[in-house]
Order: C-alpha cells, then structure tokens, then sequence
C-alpha cells in the first residue's frame, strides 16, 4: 500500500487545480508514494448555507481524515490581497484538534499559489500558507535553485513554493516552467515523506 501525500488546493477559475494536478504527477513519480487530491467548499456570505456534501466536479472536499491519514501535505491557494483565500484559511482554522494530539508533526509540507499580476502577493501568500504548518510542527519544503526553472522562469516560481501568473482575467494557462515547478515540489516533499518513514 503506498503511502499518501496529501494536495489540498482551493480554486475559483481552475489555475490552482491545474497546479494541483501537477503537484500529484510529482508526487506520483517517487516510487512508493501516491497523491491523494482534496479541496474544500467555497465560504458562503451567508451564515447558515452548507455545501453539499460532495462537489458537483472534482476531487471530493477534505476532512480531517485526510490529514490525519496523510504522509505529508501540500497547499494550494489563489493570492488573495496577499494571503490565502479564505476557504482554505477557514478549512485549517478548524484543525485545532489535530494540533493538540500534534497529528501533523514531523511530517513535510509545501505551498503553492496563482496569482493575477506578477507582484500580486506571491511570495507572501506562500509565507501566510506557512505559518498555519508550522505552528502543526511541520517540515517545511521549499524548491531549491538546483532547479533551473527558478533562474529561467518569467511568469511564477519562487524558492518557498511554486507560483503562477494567471493574469487580470484569469485566463493565462500554467505554462512549461510553472507546471515542472509544481512537478519538483510535489517530488520533493513525496521523497522527505519516504526518507523520514525509513
């Protein structure tokens, strides 16, 4: 049974899907290791609306399961005003028991994002999806420059995490650099997950 690298994402026009699904192909290529694909509901203005239980498309949304069972985790998220978009905040925000029983210490992570202009937050929205982690007690795992994509990239990539330019209309496609990105990160952290269960 292989063991499972969790990739969470949160997405509203389809990039940070898109980046996900790379992530898993990363994660997919370290023998021994599979990716299990989650996201979560949107949050609703109103108060009292509840998502359906099972997304209409898509991967099937994340409960607290999934992070207990997971070998590692990777987010995803849209920059929003340079920070993670408030569904995937709220969905951590929750997680408060499995941060008392230290469920997810020990075990790496790694961020990803997409955002609408080049200097929309990138970089902090990476760094606002670390800290939630880090205070879990996770090992933090970033794309090292050893990856040529970081020096070669116009568009998105960054030493804390993948990135992604989608631009003002959300409509620009994950290119080659950023989809080999998300590749290396979902590759790197599947492997620490496999190093540490040695």
């Amino acid at each position: 049974m292989k063991a499972e690298i969790l990739v969470l994402y949160y997405s509203r026009h389809g990039s940070t899907a898109e980046m996900a699904r790379q992530v898993c192909r990363g994660v997919e290529s370290v023998p021994g290791m599979g990716a299990r694909l989650r996201t979560v509901p949107a949050v609703s203005a109103v108060s009292e609306a509840v998502a359906d239980a099972v997304p209409d498309s898509g991967p099937p949304y994340a409960t607290l399961d999934d992070l207990k069972e997971c070998a590692g985790l990777i987010l995803g998220s849209p920059t929003r005003f340079g920070n993670m978009a408030a569904s995937l905040k709220y969905f951590l925000d929750g997680t408060a028991g499995l941060w008392l029983s230290g469920g997810l210490a020990g075990k790496p992570a790694g961020v990803f994002t997409s955002t609408s202009s080049l200097h929309g937050g990138q970089e902090s929205t990476l760094l606002s999806m670390m800290l939630p982690l880090m205070h879990h007690g996770m090992i933090m795992v970033g794309l090292p420059y050893t990856d040529s994509g970081l020096m070669e990239t116009t568009a998105g990539g960054t030493p804390y995490g993948p990135s992604h330019l989608a631009g003002a209309n959300s409509d620009k496609a994950v290119n080659e650099i950023e989809q080999r990105l998300c590749r290396t990160l979902g590759e790197r952290v599947a492997d620490v997950a496999r190093r540490l269960a040695q």
